[in-house]
């Protein structure tokens, strides 16, 4: 049933372009497991603010807050999920999750450093017969309205590591996508918080344009 809601849902939304749209709405995701799941308050409010002024998209500047397990989830087309500690999926909220990214929904998953040894095995239990796998640099999603010729901008420097873009694909969509390394949403957040150069925060916005024109174009 739930299933169905999201289909029928997503028909609805993608019978008129991305551009035509208005109260669509983009949420967080409320995980368990103590890590902190609300960080990056600003980030995700700024995000939508580019995306209406550089897309001509008509997203609600109210960002909803949603938990794995909910049946709200899905309500939302866009669910974004970051933190710095430990994510815990019981077998319902996994099962949630994955039919709700079954169904057409869509996670992105921004390792705000210190996720990675969590949300690997987490996402495993929505997904056992998947592993992430890196999107090459031609993928779309780098293709969007802004170009990334070189994937993934690195925003943050932790561990001379490359910012790395991952997915998961189910049935040839891309359902997941995982930024790490990178710290996109730190980039989203007022220009106050982390002290980013203005060409570091519009990297970042930019990086996020496509993911949100991507998504809501697939």
């Amino acid at each position: 049933m739930k299933n169905s809601i999201l289909v029928l849902f997503l028909a609805l939304f993608f019978t008129n372009s991305l551009f035509a749209q208005q109260d669509v709405q983009i949420a967080l995701l409320k995980y368990r497991g103590g890590g902190d799941w609300y960080a990056n308050p600003t980030s995700l409010p700024n995000l939508v603010k580019f995306c209406n002024q550089q897309l001509s998209t008509n997203i609600s500047p109210q960002i909803a807050t949603v938990e794995p397990g909910s049946p709200e989830i899905f309500n939302f087309p866009f669910i974004h999920m970051t933190g710095h500690g430990n994510v815990l999926f019981d077998a319902a909220e996994a099962q949630n999750l994955r039919n709700y990214l079954i169904g057409g929904g869509f996670l992105h998953i921004d390792d705000n450093y210190g996720m990675d040894p969590f949300v690997r095995p987490q996402m495993k239990k929505v997904f056992p017969e998947l592993d992430f796998v890196e999107l090459p640099k031609d993928h779309p999603i780098y293709n969007q309205k802004f170009k990334f010729p070189n994937g993934l901008p690195k925003i943050h420097e932790h561990d001379g590591k490359p910012a790395q873009g991952f997915g998961l694909f189910w049935e040839g969509k891309l359902v997941c996508f995982y930024t790490y390394e990178c710290d996109l949403g730190d980039g989203w957040e007022d220009a106050a918080v982390h002290g980013n150069s203005e060409e570091t925060r519009l990297k970042a916005l930019r990086m996020g344009a496509n993911l949100i024109q991507y998504v809501f174009n697939r």
